[in-house]
């Protein structure tokens, strides 16, 4: 036996654009504007899986859909041995044919939402990177798949490049980078103005960025305990090079 072919309809395409029409309409109702930003590799490292060097360079703006709607899941924000942590995450859903239309048709090597490429909400004025991609939301609906759940947390930001033309999505990189390059003197060549010894000549805004940037730190009195108790200090705690040796150049 058969099924009825009268109403089996997985291989009505007509049935299925129907049916992907219905999704991208509801997206647009219910929906908000959002970025969608793909990473860019610079120097991937196919031993630890991962790129130091990561650029933003593209934003992607079109509707997507907060499945999350009773808030923030994950951990949430508690006190760890590193200080603050924030771990929201939220899921996300996204049409493939508005994929297929504002992604994939500009760059053809994006054919799926991928993980480590970001989703910018402006509600809340934050990052989230992409962790997993459900390619199957909803098993086979006429016979088709038309959506992406895709789960994300937090961004922690790591001195990545954004270049994407969006001012408020740029300025993550311009308030939390503590790369001297980014507040270098340059010259009108565009290229940063050094020292006979290599050291990038900066702007005044360099300098403040820890002070903004972490304002529970209080590294002075850890020195200054922990010249007190030893000779020889074990530890630097210079907040631009925390690894970079004793402050009395000793070990």
């Amino acid at each position: 036996m058969v099924t009825n072919p009268l109403f089996n309809n997985y291989q009505n395409t007509l049935e299925q654009e129907t049916l992907d029409s219905l999704i991208v309409e509801a997206i647009k109702v219910y929906g908000q504007d959002m970025y969608y930003i793909p990473r860019t590799e610079v120097n991937y490292d196919g031993i630890y899986g991962e790129d130091d060097v990561s650029k933003y360079e593209i934003a992607y703006l079109f509707e997507i859909y907060i499945k999350s709607v009773d808030g923030f899941g994950g951990q949430g924000s508690f006190l760890s041995k590193f200080g603050l942590e924030i771990r929201d995450q939220v899921t996300f859903s996204i049409a493939r044919k508005t994929f297929e239309i504002e992604v994939q048709k500009d760059n053809e090597t994006i054919t799926r939402p991928r993980e480590g490429d970001l989703i910018y909400f402006p509600l809340n004025k934050k990052c989230f990177e992409i962790k997993y991609v459900d390619n199957k939301p909803f098993f086979y609906q006429f016979g088709s798949l038309q959506m992406y759940d895709v789960q994300c947390e937090l961004f922690e930001y790591s001195n990545e490049i954004f270049n994407t033309g969006i001012e408020e999505i740029d300025e993550i990189q311009k308030k939390f980078s503590f790369n001297a390059y980014d507040y270098a003197v340059e010259a009108n060549s565009d290229l940063a103005i050094a020292t006979e010894d290599g050291t990038v000549l900066t702007t005044s805004e360099y300098i403040t960025i820890p002070e903004t940037y972490d304002p529970l730190a209080d590294n002075e009195r850890v020195e200054t305990e922990s010249a007190r108790n030893t000779a020889n200090t074990l530890i630097n705690w210079d907040e631009k090079n925390p690894f970079g040796g004793a402050p009395d150049g000793k070990y």
